[in-house]
Order: C-alpha cells, then structure tokens, then sequence
C-alpha cells in the first residue's frame, strides 16, 4: 500500500483504491476534466461540420485528427496543466476552455478559430455531458459485468442444488420446506428484473445554453436550427437528448438511476443477510484460506466476513444513491450550485456498491452446502407435512382439517410415527392414505427444484 493510500481520508482511496481503479479514472477530478475536454472538442468539430454555420468552416483533416486525439489522448500530466490554470480562474470549465485554446494556438489553422471554443456553452452544458458520458462508461463497462458475474454463479448454484430439499423458516420458524437451489433462484428473478430496469434507463444529455433556450445561439445564428443541432450532437455522443431544461440538465436521469441501483442493492443485501444466518445454522460450510486469521483470540473462527462486508458497503451506497436521487433533481429557480458538489460523490456511490457486489462474490466462493446438516434438520421436521394432510382433508371434505391438524402439531415436536398414526385414523380413499404415508419432509417441496431448473423460462 502507497502511503497516499495509507493517508486518504477514504477507504475507497485508500484500503480498496486498488479493487476500484477503473472507477477512479472515470469518477476522479482527472477524470472528468478528461471529460470535458472530450465533450468541448467534440462540440467544436460537431459545429465545424455544420454547414449552416457559416462562423466555423470545415476543418483540415490534420486539424480534426489534431483535435480529437486532445480528447482520446488526454493524460493526467494535461489534467494537472488545467489545474493550474484553475488556480487563477478559480473556475473549472473555463481552465478546460483555456487548455484548449493555448493547446489549438500553435497549429495555423486553428489559431484563427480559437474563440469558437466553448461557443454558446454555459459550463453545465459542458459538465451534464461529461457526466454522461463518464455514468453510461461506468455502468456499461464496471458495474453491469460484475452483475453479469453474480448472476451466472448465483445461477449456476440454483441449477447445482435444485433438489437440496431444505427447511423454510417462515417467521424465524420451521415451515414447508424449499430446496436450496429455489431459494437461490429467487434472488436471480429479482436481480434479473432490476438489471433490466438498470439497463433500460436513458443517458441524457442538454446542450442549450444558459437557461435552456438557446438564447445565445440564436442571438449570433437565428437562422440556424439549433435544437436539431443539438439533438444531433447530444445523440452522436451516444446519448438522449432533452430538449427541456433550466441551465442544468435536471438530473432525473440520475435518479433513476439511483433509484435502480438502491433496488439492486436491497436485493443483495436481502441475500447477504439470508446467507449470513445460513452459515450461522450450518447450513453452509466456509472453506478455509492457509494463513488466514477469523479472531485474535479464538482460534477456531471462520467468519463470513465477505457477506458482512458487503451488507456494510450495500448500506453505504444506498444511503449516497438515496442522497443523489433526492438532491440532484431539486434546483432553486433556474440554476443553484448545490448539484455540482454532490455529483462529485456519484463515484464513490458505484465505489461501495463495486466493493460490496464483489464481496458477495467472494463469499460465494467459499461456501458449500453443509449437505447432511441441511438433512438433518428438514428430515427432523414431520410438522410441516400438517400443511399438506390438513389440505388432502378438505379435497375429500373431512371437517374441521386445520383444526385437528393443529392439535396435533402446534408448539410440539412430532415424528413419522405420530403422523403415520394420525394417517391410519383418516376416512381417506386407500390411494390418498398410501400417498400420505410415503411422503416426507424432504419430499414435500412442491415444484421448487423445476423453478430452480427453469430460470430461462421466466427470465
């Protein structure tokens, strides 16, 4: 470990800076100045190549290559410069306009054209699509692969275990049982569910001046279309245009967003915990890692710590996903500052929710089914077969079946031999007694190792 990671102030900078490199070259100051610069060349060579815009001619092909590879080459070395020319602008999309500039001044055919540079632009209309840019990166690139990732083992566990007959708790308490694979099942439908809605959302996008009307543009150019200009810009970069906005982009894009990760998260949570008190019960066995310590005193302990981490980071992102989607879209009139400083915390939201996805993953890696414990106790539990009988009875129209059935095992322990002997007493068809007998516990669980099986049909 660096000792700027020793002395960050975050863990996501420091302990785990190196688990989450990739985020922090898209969501770090370097990062999205890179981002900027992107989107300033981009509007300046989209506009050269407007024919109505008689402001801007054509541009060498030299010159175009020059100024796209400003953006595609963009190093940290070039973010520091902008820095500094911050330092006395005291303002950072026009440090970025500045860069530009002096960087364009020493090729002859751009020299002349140095004031289109941030034409028509307020900052926002710089910063809504660098963020755009840098979210769609991130999702596409960072955050859907890693849920990619626990889909295909999460289901690769349903369909290995889908006959692991397994005792519910209902309540905390014992109730018809379930296989192991089922229960996994579940949190892949719902995962699969929320990463479509994830996936679904729109990137959005506004370039439209000052308070979104083209005010300027229209001043210096009223016989250009502006708003299909844009559209055609704001789509060229890969993402949807929104033609009605104050100065800012409203952000509710974000918050959709957000709000979508919140349900992902809450999800995982759900399974972190459901995990962790699996282990607990015995019902998985956590293998062993040579060297590896689970309690400065007590020798024997081997904790699930990866499902606890990751139940702690879920909290952490959710509480920063929450703030995003109920700030960003709440501005005073048509413009306050108060988005601009919280957008800088939408990296370290995909930070803990990266950290806690991959730290489930491992957990996964390390458990097993604890086979004969998971037996052990749905094989114990002749109990649950009460909902099954008392539902036979009312089929073939014995009275009062809920009734004698719990008499006979509510609060008590029971075995095979007092429901064989309950059974012998019914006025039941032979074939309907002879199917009651044979069943057990482990056999009562309904259609749940073909759910397990049959995810694809329903995702």
């Amino acid at each position: 470990m660096t000792s700027n990671a020793l002395t960050a102030l975050s863990p996501l900078d420091g302990r785990y800076a190196r688990r989450l490199e990739p985020l922090a070259r898209l969501f770090s100051e370097a990062g999205l100045i890179r981002h900027r610069v992107r989107v300033e060349v981009a509007w300046f060579r989209h506009l050269a190549g407007v024919e109505a815009f008689g402001a801007l001619p054509p541009l060498a092909p030299d010159d175009d290559a020059f100024l796209r590879q400003l953006g595609e080459d963009f190093s940290d070395a070039d973010a520091a410069e902008v820095k500094e020319i911050e330092a006395t602008t005291n303002h950072d999309v026009k440090a970025v306009e500045y860069w530009i500039k002096n960087r364009m001044a020493a090729r002859p055919g751009l020299a002349d054209k140095l004031e289109m540079v941030h034409f028509a632009c307020t900052s926002e209309d710089i910063n809504n699509l660098a963020y755009g840019l840098i979210l769609r990166q991130a999702l596409v690139e960072e955050l859907d692969p890693v849920l990619a990732e626990l889909d295909a083992h999460l289901a690769d566990m349903a369909a290995q275990h889908a006959d692991l007959a397994m005792l519910s708790r209902t309540h905390g308490q014992s109730a018809s049982p379930t296989t192991l694979g089922k229960e996994l099942a579940n949190t892949v439908f719902r995962l699969r569910r929320q990463r479509r809605a994830l996936n679904r959302i729109e990137i959005s996008g506004k370039i439209n001046g000052a308070v979104g009307n083209f005010n300027a543009h229209i001043a210096a150019c009223p016989d250009l279309d502006w708003p299909t200009t844009a559209r055609d810009f704001v789509e060229d970069l890969g993402l949807v245009w929104n033609p009605y906005t104050t100065q800012i982009e409203p952000h509710d894009m974000i918050a959709e967003l957000s709000h979508a990760l919140v349900r992902v998260n809450t999800i995982l949570l759900d399974f972190a915990r459901d995990s962790w008190a699996y282990i607990s019960l015995g019902y998985y066995k956590q293998r062993t890692v040579e060297g590896e310590v689970g309690s400065s005193t007590m020798p024997h302990k081997v904790n699930p710590i990866d499902f606890e981490n990751g139940e702690g980071n879920l909290g952490l992102a959710n509480a920063l996903l929450c703030h995003l989607a109920e700030k960003l879209p709440v501005s005073r009139w048509q413009r306050d500052l108060t988005d601009s400083t919280v957008q800088r915390s939408i990296g370290s939201a995909f930070g803990y929710c990266l950290l806690a996805w991959r730290s489930i993953q491992r957990g996964l890696d390390r458990i097993e089914p604890a086979r004969a414990r998971i037996a052990e106790d749905v094989e114990d539990a002749w109990e649950v077969l009460a909902e099954a009988i008392q539902t036979v009875m009312r089929v073939h129209g014995i009275e009062e079946p809920y009734e004698k059935l719990k008499q006979l095992t509510r609060g008590r322990t029971i075995g095979a031999d007092e429901v064989r002997e309950f059974l012998e007493q019914l006025e039941l068809p032979a074939a309907e007694r002879r199917r009651l007998l044979e069943m057990t516990p482990s056999g009562y669980t309904g259609n749940a190792a073909a759910m397990a099986r049959g995810l694809g049909r329903y995702t």
